[in-house]
């Protein structure tokens, strides 16, 4: 059967869904299903992603009070400048069947904002160094793109928080073993991106094992998911350490692999938590954060983290500026 041309145009640089970790299907490849997937085992939203350019996204009415607390320079400019990764990371933010349009849950939560506050939400899409470049220069407003609070980054931005920060390990389906605390991670091969939240877990983990006696982690290095997704299917690597919410992803689409643990990206001592991100004492933080309760309270919010199977990363409300991870000499 040939494959399905729509679908791994758009995820297979992105999921690595090549070799072992292919993916076939049926049926005519101009089919409006080849523009969605079933994602029930994405995180317990239970919902069919669409994956084409036509995203008819969640939308909010304009909140007037709201708006009205939006800086003047913005106001006039009407459009909201957010900043992101680049679209390469299932389903944060990636690219729609069309290989240029950028839909995700960040995308999808960006436009709720700039619903509220009366903008259009214009979403530029940078590597992950130039998101806070480009919110130190002032080049763009507000940063959506799965940005953890940590003690460090609160002293040069400030966060508004919409999204729990959970971390999970991605194996081969049927490896028949389970994280659950740092002893289970002795001894095995697991790769991680460099500079990551979840490279320091991994690292203080394995530093705790041979504290003990234990063997320490072989740590691999993997920016690329083409790279690391094929370690995996080889067995070159025990497994992946990354964002939950691109493992469920990568796991309901491709249905070769498992998440075998998840764990908060804070550690053992703080819930991590996903926020929008601005300058330090930049007056739009405010107004974005009033918007994001507002989306919570009225359930559009909800709908969209069920569109994209993100229902488990759910907060009850934006918090402004709450507790980050510690920082790295603690």
């Amino acid at each position: 059967m040939p494959p399905r041309r729509a679908f791994i145009r758009t995820t297979a640089a992105v999921l690595g869904l090549v070799t072992a970790f292919s993916l076939t299907g049926c049926g005519d490849p101009a089919d409006d299903a080849t523009d969605k997937i079933d994602a029930k085992g994405a995180g317990g939203g239970g919902s069919t992603i669409n994956l084409g350019p036509e995203q008819h996204r969640v939308t909010t009415p304009k909140v007037d009070s709201i708006a009205a607390l939006v800086p003047e320079a913005v106001r006039e400019r009407g459009t909201l400048e957010i900043v992101g990764t680049t679209g390469t990371a299932p389903p944060l933010s990636f690219y729609a069947t069309d290989d240029k349009t950028v839909i995700g849950v960040e995308p999808d939560i960006a436009s709720l904002i700039a619903n509220v506050l009366g903008l259009k939400a214009h979403y530029n899409t940078v590597d992950w160094a130039n998101i806070f470049v480009g919110l130190d220069s002032g080049k763009y407003d507000v940063g959506l793109s799965n940005i953890t609070v940590t003690e460090e980054r609160k002293d040069k931005y400030d966060f508004a928080t919409y999204r729990l920060d959970n971390l999970a390990f991605e194996t081969k389906k049927g490896a028949g073993w389970k994280v659950s605390e740092p002893a289970d991670v002795a001894g095995r091969t697991i790769a991680v991106g460099s500079g990551t939240n979840q490279e320091k877990l991994l690292v203080t983990w394995s530093e705790q094992n041979v504290k003990k006696g234990l063997k320490p982690t072989d740590i691999k290095y993997y920016q690329k998911p083409t790279d690391y997704y094929l370690a995996l299917g080889s067995g070159r690597i025990d497994a992946y350490l990354g964002p939950n919410p691109t493992a469920a992803y990568h796991v309901a689409s491709a249905g070769q692999s498992e998440i075998i643990g998840t764990y908060s990206g804070g550690g053992a001592d703080v819930q991590g938590e996903i926020a929008a991100t601005t300058k330090k004492d930049h007056d739009l933080i405010k107004p974005v954060q009033e918007a994001l309760n507002t989306v919570i309270k009225n359930g559009t919010y909800r709908k969209v983290l069920d569109r994209w199977g993100l229902a488990n990363e759910a907060v009850p409300s934006s918090e402004l500026n709450p507790r980050g991870l510690p920082r790295t000499n603690q």
